[in-house]
């Protein structure tokens, strides 16, 4: 991997507008470039995003927030020149967090971003955004997000990606998901996609209503959690099923508290929003 060292992070609001203005795909093939900057935790920012994602006080650093950290990494990566698809209509799948040790007395990191995995799709073709987090001792943190683009045409054969139902899980808690839960994650995550912030601007990308962010509904699940997770060693997927319409209520049913197990985010009629699992660093 060829890395391009940026001296601070980038702005958002001048990759908005080159997204907004990008919306053809020009090429079948992801850059080869990542691109990595310094980092500080700011206390106030975390504060913020652990009240608008239910996240308890603690000395810990919400076990999502790094994604906010590397967020405008990721936004100037995915509307570089080079980059061949429109943000813009790309599709969250799936997204899997690592937490190699814990996220504790976190301050000045380095945050990496890149793409890569581009493989065929049924509707398309997915690729993964893959961020790394490292500190003075090395790796901390990693994720990887499975991305689909929609009318991309690749040459070879899609995977089955049918995952086995989970098994009985009780119910831990459920929640409302509040009609402006979309512009309040806004804000703290810098993501400003118009499908998360109004029926209005959802309409304009063919959503009758506005959705929540899948990672607000993975954080707030993360939450939730608390105690039941290890705080480090772990690995955390989950897969997006059917997107959570605003306002609506949803309920967290999930294993019991350990080093592995399963969780699922419903909805009513049953609606399976969110599929995850955890389980030890192999």
């Amino acid at each position: 991997m060829q890395w391009q060292t940026l001296d601070r992070t980038p702005f958002l609001a001048p990759l908005y507008w080159r997204a907004a203005l990008k919306r053809k795909i020009t090429g079948s093939t992801l850059p080869e470039q990542g691109l990595r900057c310094r980092a500080s935790v700011d206390p106030k920012a975390v504060a913020a995003y652990r009240k608008v994602c239910g996240f308890a006080e603690g000395p810990m650093l919400p076990a999502t927030y790094p994604h906010v950290l590397a967020f405008g990494l990721q936004l100037q990566l995915l509307t570089a020149k080079t980059f061949p698809f429109p943000l813009l209509g790309l599709i969250h799948l799936s997204n899997r967090i690592r937490i190699h040790r814990p996220l504790g007395s976190v301050s000045d990191l380095t945050i990496g971003v890149y793409a890569h995995n581009l493989k065929p799709h049924a509707k398309g073709a997915t690729f993964e955004i893959v961020t790394v987090v490292e500190d003075s001792l090395g790796l901390l943190w990693e994720a990887q997000s499975q991305m689909l683009c929609r009318g991309v045409t690749l040459e070879g054969t899609t995977a089955d990606d049918t995952r086995q139902p989970p098994p009985p899980l009780s119910e831990l808690t459920r929640w409302t998901a509040p009609a402006n839960i979309g512009r309040r994650y806004a804000r703290v995550s810098g993501d400003y996609n118009p499908i998360h912030l109004s029926a209005l601007t959802a309409k304009l990308f063919g959503f009758p209503q506005a959705i929540a962010h899948g990672l607000w509904n993975k954080a707030r699940t993360l939450a939730a959690m608390g105690e039941h997770l290890p705080v480090a060693n772990v690995e955390i997927e989950v897969e997006f099923k059917k997107p959570v319409r605003l306002p609506s209520e949803v309920s967290l049913l999930c294993s019991a508290p350990g080093s592995s197990g399963e969780l699922l985010l419903k909805g009513s009629g049953d609606i399976q929003h969110m599929l995850g699992k955890w389980q030890p660093l192999t």
